[in-house]
């Protein structure tokens, strides 16, 4: 892959960025037989190996793969078209996937790439400027958070997760971190630790999600987790605190607590609640409510969930879940059903069937 970014850097500005940027790389790659950059075991390696000085060559391909990401992250495009864009050309995505994490319809979705290809084609292809880097680190650092969360939860399919796509956001959060100081890139990447620690225990045998409540902690990366609350300790004592740096610390709160009943659900609580002055994100005031619900209460919860956008991912689940908490089965088991028809991941689908098929056995 290395010689095919080399060729990327040699005749994209020249002939412009082809209509299936990734495509193109891995048609180029194969022809030239290094495609095995592509395989789990080569991720796994790169992984281990950025830790170490890496080898001239794979140096290379790094600086490469970074001014691959940084070129579609152009101050040109808005941040939306360059996030899109990204997606679309370094991590794989399909226009339906993206789509649904910008919550526009896919035709929409289709426009915004192909002009954003229009607006980078004549672009140089290297690394930005210091005086450029800060602005366009940040639509990079966006790109990787999205890349993992559709790793995390894929978007459509029979499997929970898609471990490629979560595997290569970490391995470029780690170029990307590794590439210069940045406060909230070192926050950025442990988020992404922290979280990927519980991988192993998310699922159960039949590959359906197990709630954070049920998981093993016994099955978590400990090494993941204190490299994830050492590179926060760095972030936090490095600059201004950002978003990522907070949910990487909402993350730590978690990973930290022995059981599921020791955990710290007031400073999860707290820290939501200064997430969500940060951001305005609605998905952020999903996640307060389960906070706040555990300390104040299921009606709490559901009170900070009212008036949200019903279109929103998880809000059929979430009501579902502080109902029942709160004793009301019959609005629990209808949030569930609401929520099983919405759900576009199958695995996802079959947990809450599960949790209907609970409430209406009368087992809850």
């Amino acid at each position: 892959m290395q010689e095919a970014l080399i060729a990327a850097a040699r005749r994209w500005p020249v002939d412009g960025l082809p209509a299936q940027p990734r495509g193109w790389l891995l048609q180029t790659a194969s022809r030239r037989m290094v495609d095995q950059w592509r395989s789990d075991t080569a991720r796994r390696d790169r992984e281990l190996r950025v830790a170490s000085e890496p080898a001239q060559g794979e140096a290379a391909q790094d600086d490469d793969t970074l001014a691959v990401l940084f070129l579609c992250c152009h101050p040109v495009l808005t941040p939306p078209s360059a996030i899109a864009l990204t997606l679309r050309a370094v991590g794989g995505l399909s226009t339906a996937e993206i789509a649904r994490a910008f919550l526009v319809p896919e035709a929409t979705m289709a426009q915004r790439i192909s002009r954003a290809k229009q607006r980078v084609a004549r672009e140089s292809f290297s690394m930005p400027s210091p005086e450029d880097r800060p602005a366009r680190l940040r639509s990079v650092l966006r790109v990787l958070y999205l890349m993992f969360n559709e790793g995390y939860v894929g978007s459509t399919g029979a499997d929970l997760t898609r471990v490629d796509l979560s595997d290569e956001a970490i391995r470029l959060a780690r170029l990307v971190h590794a590439s210069g100081p940045d406060a909230e890139a070192a926050g950025l990447l442990a988020l992404l630790l922290l979280i990927d620690a519980r991988r192993a225990a998310r699922t159960d045998a039949a590959g359906d999600p197990v709630p954070l409540a049920d998981q093993d902690r016994s099955r978590w990366d400990r090494g993941r987790i204190a490299e994830g609350v050492a590179l926060l300790d760095e972030a936090i004592g490095s600059g201004a605190v950002g978003e990522y740096q907070l949910q990487a610390a909402i993350a730590a709160v978690h990973d930290r607590a022995v059981t599921a009943d020791a955990t710290d659900w007031a400073q999860i609580a707290a820290l939501y609640s200064l997430l969500e002055q940060m951001t305005g994100s609605p998905v952020v005031t999903l996640n307060r409510a389960v906070a706040a619900g555990m300390v104040d209460g299921p009606q709490a919860g559901l009170a900070i969930l009212e008036g949200l956008d019903e279109s929103l991912p998880r809000l059929d689940q979430l009501r579902a879940h502080l109902y029942e908490q709160a004793g009301d089965r019959d609005r629990a088991l209808a949030c569930y059903r609401r929520a099983s028809g919405r759900a576009t991941n199958l695995a996802e689908r079959r947990y809450l069937d599960a949790q209907v098929a609970r409430l209406v056995g009368g087992s809850a």
